[in-house]
Protein backbone atom coordinates (compact mmCIF):
# COMPACT_ATOMS: atom_id res chain seq x y z
CA UNK A 1 0.00 0.00 0.00
CA UNK A 2 0.92 3.34 -0.74
CA UNK A 3 1.38 6.44 1.94
CA UNK A 4 0.51 10.33 1.11
CA UNK A 5 1.28 12.98 3.00
CA UNK A 6 0.93 16.36 1.89
CA UNK A 7 2.44 19.63 2.94
CA UNK A 8 3.03 23.45 2.12
CA UNK A 9 -0.07 24.76 3.35
CA UNK A 10 -0.52 27.68 5.44
CA UNK A 11 -2.02 31.14 5.98
CA UNK A 12 -2.24 33.45 2.93
CA UNK A 13 -3.90 36.53 2.19
CA UNK A 14 -6.53 37.15 -0.45
CA UNK A 15 -5.27 37.16 -3.68
CA UNK A 16 -2.08 35.00 -2.80
CA UNK A 17 -0.62 32.03 -4.48
CA UNK A 18 0.76 28.65 -2.75
CA UNK A 19 1.79 25.68 -3.58
CA UNK A 20 1.36 22.28 -1.92
CA UNK A 21 3.01 19.35 -1.85
CA UNK A 22 2.42 15.46 -1.72
CA UNK A 23 4.76 13.15 -1.40
CA UNK A 24 3.87 9.31 -1.92
CA UNK A 25 5.66 6.48 0.26
CA UNK A 26 5.52 2.95 -1.64
CA UNK A 27 6.98 1.76 -5.04
CA UNK A 28 4.22 2.51 -7.59
CA UNK A 29 3.85 6.29 -7.50
CA UNK A 30 3.93 5.99 -11.41
CA UNK A 31 0.93 3.62 -12.00
CA UNK A 32 -1.41 6.15 -10.13
CA UNK A 33 -3.47 8.69 -11.16
CA UNK A 34 -3.56 11.74 -8.36
CA UNK A 35 -6.03 13.85 -7.28
CA UNK A 36 -7.03 16.96 -5.07
CA UNK A 37 -9.60 17.25 -3.42
CA UNK A 38 -10.53 20.07 -0.28
CA UNK A 39 -13.17 20.21 2.49
CA UNK A 40 -14.31 22.85 4.32
CA UNK A 41 -15.82 22.83 7.77
CA UNK A 42 -19.14 21.72 7.56
CA UNK A 43 -19.33 20.89 4.08
CA UNK A 44 -18.53 17.78 1.57
CA UNK A 45 -15.29 17.08 0.57
CA UNK A 46 -15.06 18.32 -2.86
CA UNK A 47 -12.72 17.41 -5.83
CA UNK A 48 -10.17 20.41 -6.88
CA UNK A 49 -7.69 18.71 -9.54
CA UNK A 50 -6.49 15.78 -10.88
CA UNK A 51 -3.54 14.32 -13.11
CA UNK A 52 -3.35 10.45 -15.09
CA UNK A 53 0.26 8.45 -13.85
CA UNK A 54 1.93 9.43 -17.03
CA UNK A 55 0.91 13.91 -17.24
CA UNK A 56 -0.87 13.62 -20.41
CA UNK A 57 -3.78 14.24 -19.59
CA UNK A 58 -5.58 16.69 -16.40
CA UNK A 59 -8.62 18.12 -14.96
CA UNK A 60 -9.61 21.13 -12.77
CA UNK A 61 -12.73 22.33 -10.81
CA UNK A 62 -14.92 25.26 -12.39
CA UNK A 63 -13.76 27.32 -9.37
CA UNK A 64 -10.10 26.24 -10.13
CA UNK A 65 -9.50 26.84 -13.77
CA UNK A 66 -7.13 29.66 -14.96
CA UNK A 67 -6.07 29.65 -10.94
CA UNK A 68 -4.62 26.28 -10.16
CA UNK A 69 -1.98 23.99 -12.65
CA UNK A 70 -1.88 20.34 -11.07
CA UNK A 71 1.94 18.26 -12.05
CA UNK A 72 3.77 15.30 -10.91
CA UNK A 73 7.14 14.48 -10.67
CA UNK A 74 7.13 10.32 -10.35
CA UNK A 75 10.93 10.32 -9.99
CA UNK A 76 10.41 12.31 -6.87
CA UNK A 77 7.43 10.00 -6.20
CA UNK A 78 5.26 13.87 -5.83
CA UNK A 79 2.59 15.86 -6.88
CA UNK A 80 2.11 19.61 -6.70
CA UNK A 81 -1.04 21.87 -7.00
CA UNK A 82 0.53 25.85 -7.65
CA UNK A 83 -2.29 27.98 -6.46
CA UNK A 84 -2.83 31.77 -7.24
CA UNK A 85 -5.35 34.49 -7.00
CA UNK A 86 -6.26 32.84 -3.74
CA UNK A 87 -10.07 34.15 -2.22
CA UNK A 88 -11.52 33.38 1.03
CA UNK A 89 -14.02 30.81 -0.29
CA UNK A 90 -10.51 28.57 -0.96
CA UNK A 91 -10.03 27.85 2.50
CA UNK A 92 -10.31 24.43 4.08
CA UNK A 93 -8.28 21.37 4.30
CA UNK A 94 -6.44 20.46 0.82
CA UNK A 95 -6.10 16.26 0.44
CA UNK A 96 -4.02 14.65 -1.68
CA UNK A 97 -5.68 11.12 -3.30
CA UNK A 98 -4.34 7.92 -5.13
CA UNK A 99 -6.02 5.75 -7.49
CA UNK A 100 -4.14 2.80 -7.91
CA UNK A 101 -6.84 0.90 -9.88
CA UNK A 102 -6.34 2.70 -13.12
CA UNK A 103 -3.29 4.64 -14.10
CA UNK A 104 -5.21 6.97 -16.92
CA UNK A 105 -8.77 7.24 -15.79
CA UNK A 106 -9.48 10.86 -14.08
CA UNK A 107 -12.56 10.52 -11.81
CA UNK A 108 -13.77 13.52 -9.83
CA UNK A 109 -15.64 11.10 -7.26
CA UNK A 110 -13.81 10.57 -3.73
CA UNK A 111 -14.87 6.88 -3.60
CA UNK A 112 -12.76 6.29 -6.91
CA UNK A 113 -9.54 7.11 -4.83
CA UNK A 114 -8.47 4.07 -2.60
CA UNK A 115 -5.23 5.74 -0.96
CA UNK A 116 -5.70 9.58 0.76
CA UNK A 117 -3.56 11.66 2.85
CA UNK A 118 -4.23 13.45 6.32
CA UNK A 119 -4.74 16.45 4.50
CA UNK A 120 -2.93 19.96 5.00
CA UNK A 121 -4.62 23.12 6.05
CA UNK A 122 -4.83 26.21 3.66
CA UNK A 123 -6.16 29.40 5.44
CA UNK A 124 -6.95 32.20 2.62
CA UNK A 125 -7.63 35.89 4.80
CA UNK A 126 -9.88 38.56 3.45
Amino acid sequence: QVQLVESGGGLVQAGGSLRLSCAASGRTFNRYSMGWFRQAPGKEREFVAAITANSASTSYADFMKGRSTISRDNAKNTVYLQMSSLEAEDTGVYFCAANSINAYYISRIPRDYNYWGQGTQVTVSS
